[in-house]
């Protein structure tokens, strides 16, 4: 009689427990759900090439909006609106569109051609603009001589043995401060040279890269540049 009445014991206890368990495993259940859908709608998600094709994304870099297409930007990482540290965009030349995200590269005859602009957006970090830094920086590096091409635009070359050895000074003879690049020169192997174009938009500095050769037809460079920056800006209200 004792031995059944402990097996009652027993069995009423194990469904006591059982009947406890039960609300906390639906619980955590229902609380594993909750996570995985919260987790589900935060998680960063890189767009495809429909997304890349959507509308431009409005990013602020320095407290500046620009307003990009997401195929332009380079990382996927930074494809997503709101403010960020910086962004590296590049646009086709000349045509300045972003590049397609479905086209494969191609075999070329000439390996070094290149046929696209870059575009860096960074907070300026209180460097000096541009054309302070010809007297404030570069004077010390330039060498003498000057070479004053037909078209307008001055080319003064850095002194080797300075921290801007193997580079050139580029800029508007009439009007430094609205064209002035700094360039490498083509090296060994058909490296061709590259040039830096900065422009200051508020906090934030935009740097430009572009082949050196392109500055056979440097106004028509500036103004593509000028309507480049222009297309990322908001319109004006």
């Amino acid at each position: 009689m004792a031995t059944a009445h402990g097996a009652y014991r027993s069995h009423r206890v194990g469904r006591a427990r059982a009947n406890l368990r039960l609300p906390l495993v639906v619980s955590l259940a229902l609380a594993l759900l909750a996570v995985g859908y919260v987790a589900f709608v935060l998680w960063p998600r890189w767009p495809g090439a429909d997304g890349l094709n959507a509308a431009a994304l409005p990013i602020t870099v320095a407290g500046e909006l620009f307003n990009v297409p997401p195929a332009a930007i380079r990382l996927p990482t930074q494809r997503h609106a709101g403010p960020q540290e910086r962004l590296d965009l590049a646009f086709l030349w000349p045509s300045l569109s972003p590049p397609d995200p479905t086209a494969k590269p191609s075999l070329s005859d000439e390996p070094n051609a290149l046929d696209r602009l870059f575009v860096t957006i960074a907070a300026a970090d209180g460097t000096l603009p541009p054309v302070e830094r010809i007297n404030a920086i570069f004077r010390r590096y330039l060498a003498d001589e000057r070479f004053e091409s037909p078209d307008g635009l001055t080319i003064i070359s850095f002194r080797d043995g300075t921290p801007y050895q193997g580079e050139d000074l580029y800029l508007d003879s009439a009007a430094p401060e609205k064209f002035l690049t700094r360039c490498t020169r083509p090296g060994a192997g058909g490296t061709p040279g590259m040039c830096l174009y900065e422009q200051r938009i508020g906090a934030a500095s935009l740097t430009v890269r572009f082949p050196r050769e392109w500055l056979a037809d440097w106004r028509g460079l500036a103004r593509a540049i000028d309507r480049l920056i222009a297309g990322l800006r908001p319109p004006a209200g």
